[in-house]
């Protein structure tokens, strides 16, 4: 039998989409399941459109969460002269065709049917005439003699069976007036060279497959499998698009989710697995199958990230955690200063509480960062009177310490809310600004044990 081949083929024309994100997911991991390989394809033809930085933005999305491609890039452009071939040799069999008619002629076409309100498809009038009818002066595209009987059928390994009638696809256009090739001709050609067993896309594509299948027959070669997924919707229920929010890698790799959490939630998405929800690698290549995807859109939900990202957080090993965490903080936000590394890594397991991402753990360590403590003017209204006598008190009880821990400090605390008659908060809230510059953050003996006395003292005697 021969080995599954699957491949991911974006346009290098912006940023990667999520939906691409999970095209490129649910072929590798068949691949992977298969025992078989996959590719990365940069269909780079659109010369005016296309852009390095995306193409580096692809690669460095896939890299990122954590999918890996067979060999080098295969560069769709390197390849236009084999296009070209296949087009003049659909002409030589009389397969294709050259079509004289002007842009303004097709236009008119076009016209005609939206007043009918009917699909427009092009009326073949080059199809069976003499190339000495041809006009002088215009340089001719080359359409593809479709089908005109009949009907297709595709058994599609996601979909299940679906046809259509064959007058329905029009004579498509293989090769431009300029003598570029299209897309459908250029993926069929690619997908040929590769050696392509799936073709694994978005649903979106279906049309596009049966026009394929037909240069597929016309040139005699072995047919792949075909798979449509269903696309990804917003909450709305809107076909997601890349000027949606929160639609390429990058938007959520700057907010602080993790890779393997949003893996996870891709898969999840459309696809499942009796009624597991929690997928580690080596489970997600065991058990994925394209028999699990669904036929219908799946709905992107913020909040179901934000809960998986949660889950990870909680559950992953604290060091792959400080190492995700660091990378996180070295590429958006600050880079952490080796005097705090440690105190970061030892108080992780409560600067993870209640955080959903790693923006929130960032935001709850700034403190162990920050040598000079900035109180905002909202909280420093806080700190009245009474507020700085506790600081004060505070501040002498604890020079009386030779161990600086929970133990020894919640005493303390207890007698300054019984004796200025006050509760935890009046205490706990004054010592949190001044520590860590707001009232909101961490408990206040995690703070208080993570800086340690020196610096915890330090930072209350600013405090006048």
């Amino acid at each position: 039998m021969k080995t599954v081949a699957t491949r991911f083929a974006p346009s290098p024309t912006g940023p990667l989409h999520i939906g691409g994100v999970r095209t490129a997911l649910f072929n590798w991991l068949y691949s992977k399941n298969k025992g078989g390989r996959f590719y990365l394809r940069i269909e780079d033809t659109d010369k005016e459109r296309s852009k390095e930085e995306f193409k580096n933005q692809i690669i460095n999305s896939l890299k990122w969460i954590g999918i890996y491609y067979e060999d080098n890039e295969y560069i769709q452009s390197d390849k236009i002269n084999d296009h070209i071939n296949v087009a003049n040799e659909l002409l030589k069999k009389g397969l294709a065709y050259k079509c004289y008619c002007s842009s303004e002629e097709i236009e008119e076409q076009k016209k005609r049917a939206k007043q009918k309100k009917i699909p427009y498809i092009y009326n073949r009038k080059w199809r069976d005439k003499s190339e000495t009818d041809a006009p002088k002066g215009i340089d001719p595209v080359i359409r593809f003699k479709s089908k005109i009987e009949g009907k297709s059928i595709i058994k599609d390994l996601v979909q299940g069976k679906i046809e259509i009638e064959n007058n329905t696809i029009e004579d498509f256009v293989i090769l431009r007036a300029d003598g570029s090739p299209t897309y459908n001709l250029s993926a069929s050609v690619d997908d040929h060279l590769m050696g392509m067993t799936h073709i694994i896309r978005g649903d979106d594509h279906k049309i596009n497959t049966f026009k394929q299948i037909q240069i597929y027959e016309a040139m005699n070669w072995n047919l792949p499998f075909f798979a449509h997924i269903p696309l990804i919707h917003t909450i709305e229920g809107k076909k997601l698009s890349k000027r949606d929010n929160a639609s390429t890698l990058d938007d959520y790799s700057k907010i602080g989710i993790m890779p393997n959490a949003l893996r996870n939630y891709l898969l999840r998405l459309g696809w499942s697995y009796k009624d597991k929800e929690i997928f580690d690698l080596d489970e997600s290549i065991k058990y994925f199958n394209l028999e699990g995807i669904g036929k219908s859109p799946s709905k992107l939900d913020i909040s179901r990230i934000y809960s998986m990202n949660e889950h990870y957080i909680k559950n992953i090993d604290e060091n792959d955690l400080y190492n995700f965490l660091k990378t996180y903080c070295e590429t958006y936000k600050q880079k952490i200063p080796d005097l705090a590394q440690k105190k970061i890594k030892n108080s992780l397991y409560f600067l993870k509480n209640k955080a959903k991402t790693l923006e929130d753990i960032y935001e709850n360590l700034k403190f162990l960062i920050d040598e000079k403590v900035k109180i905002n003017e909202e909280d420093k209204k806080l700190l009245n009177e009474e507020a700085i006598k506790i600081i004060k008190l505070f501040s002498h009880e604890i020079n009386k310490l030779s161990d600086f821990n929970r133990e020894k400090l919640e005493p303390i605390i207890d007698s300054l809310i019984k004796n200025n008659n006050t509760n935890f908060k009046g205490v706990g809230q004054p010592l949190r600004i001044c520590l860590t510059g707001s009232k909101f953050g961490p408990g206040i003996y995690d703070i208080l044990c993570s800086l340690g006395k020196e610096e915890v003292s330090k930072r209350l005697a600013q405090i006048r």
